[in-house]
């Protein structure tokens, strides 16, 4: 009889969790009592979800003093309201940021920027400095944008194909892939 090959057992939930919430930059927030977002529940306020879901877990964790409420209301189409996060400093004052239209990153970066604290700068000074994205996922933005911002061209002519296929080969922006990416 052959024997059965050992297996090895890959990361836990738990593990995989706590990975993600330890993940750098630490969202530690300083001089702050609580935050309150008020979003739609579906349909709309998409970076808005996706920084509750993604984000503010990692703000949490980091920060569990820290007092959240979020409100997720159902909204019909023809209603017309924008997601807010308020946010109170312990001080009693209280500061209202508009998050409609905006990436969860870009929201991030706000609230980090109006309570991180001299952590936060420093990060994202060396960040800044070293030509890397500030939080994980910000590549995606600036792709986003990019991509809204270059005119569609309506003639496909081979010289123009060639000389965008050209410019995006020659983008300091373009990520590495395969092999590129691996080795130094």
């Amino acid at each position: 009889m052959p024997r059965k090959p050992k297996f090895i057992p890959g990361p836990s939930r738990l593990s995989v969790i706590l990975k993600e919430l330890n993940e750098q930059p630490r969202l530690s927030l300083t001089g702050l009592r609580g935050i309150s977002l008020k979003l739609a529940a579906k349909n709309d306020h998409f970076g808005a979800r996706h920084f509750v879901k993604e984000e503010l877990r990692r703000i949490r964790y980091a920060n569990p003093q820290l007092h959240v409420e979020v409100n997720k209301l159902p909204k019909p189409l023809q209603d017309n309201w924008t997601p807010e996060m308020v946010i109170e400093f312990e001080d009693g004052a209280k500061t209202t940021i508009d998050i409609s239209n905006k990436w969860s990153t870009s929201i991030t970066k706000e609230l980090m920027d109006l309570a991180g604290g001299d952590p936060w700068k420093e990060y994202k000074a060396a960040a800044q400095a070293a030509g890397l994205p500030i939080l994980p996922g910000e590549e995606k933005e600036r792709l986003a944008a990019a991509k809204k911002r270059t005119p569609k061209s309506s003639t496909r002519s081979p010289e123009n194909l060639e000389a965008m296929v050209e410019n995006m080969l020659s983008s300091p922006d373009r990520p590495k892939t395969g092999a590129a990416a691996i080795l130094p």
